[in-house]
């Protein structure tokens, strides 16, 4: 193991700690409940940043630096601010259809969420997913051709959407999302968006050893 190896790894181990810790989990119960938004913020751009690091590790055997680092944490930020509103947006209305009667059991337990899950992840993931392909697309073209005109012609020409909806929406959401993300709203609220970080981090590593 790199030095650098150990950095992500003692950085993985004080996060894990702090949720262990009775006294800073209460602390992180307390700030993920009274600022919900920044907390989705930090979460996503931390967690899901390490993950994508990992990602480059894994597959190049080394770690290098992304172009534009900064924007893609901002951009993992982002995405946690919306996952947050989208968490409760599905939930809640999930919950609603239930106590209607317009799906099938009980408003409670894995009832409500596995059609959260489901129906989040058939509705809200793809847009998600190509919104963050979108966004890599063009901050990897900035940095890497200075001479290229960057619009969103030359970004959406860059993706290999074959692939996007071939193996991201037709495999990862059924065969990892919906599973995962039913477990994840099994879970008390506090934790669900941290625990959605962590899956981020966790798919990005298994689809590096995948490819390698």
């Amino acid at each position: 193991m790199k030095k650098n190896d150990y950095i992500w790894l003692t950085l993985l181990l004080a996060i894990v700690l702090f949720l262990i810790i009775p006294a800073t989990r209460e602390l992180f119960k307390l700030a993920t409940q009274t600022y919900p938004y920044i907390m989705g913020f930090i979460k996503f751009a931390i967690l899901a940043t390490m993950g994508e690091l990992l990602t480059i590790r894994i597959i190049n055997k080394k770690w290098i630096k992304p172009a534009g680092l900064i924007y893609r944490i901002l951009v993992w930020g982002f995405l946690g601010i919306v996952i947050v509103l989208v968490f409760d947006l599905f939930n809640s209305g999930v919950e609603k259809l239930l106590m209607k009667g317009k799906l099938p059991g009980r408003p409670s337990g894995l009832t409500l969420a596995f059609f959260t899950s489901f129906l989040m992840n058939m509705i809200f993931a793809p847009t998600m997913m190509a919104f963050h392909s979108i966004t890599d697309s063009y901050i990897d073209l900035s940095y890497k051709n200075s001479d290229l005109k960057v619009n969103m012609k030359t970004v959406v020409n860059k993706i290999d959407w074959s692939h996007f909806v071939s193996f991201i929406i037709l495999k990862t959401i059924p065969l990892f999302w919906i599973p995962a993300h039913t477990i994840t709203f099994l879970l008390p609220e506090t934790y669900r968006i941290i625990t959605a970080a962590f899956l981020s981090l966790a798919l990005g590593a298994i689809l590096a050893f995948a490819n390698r």
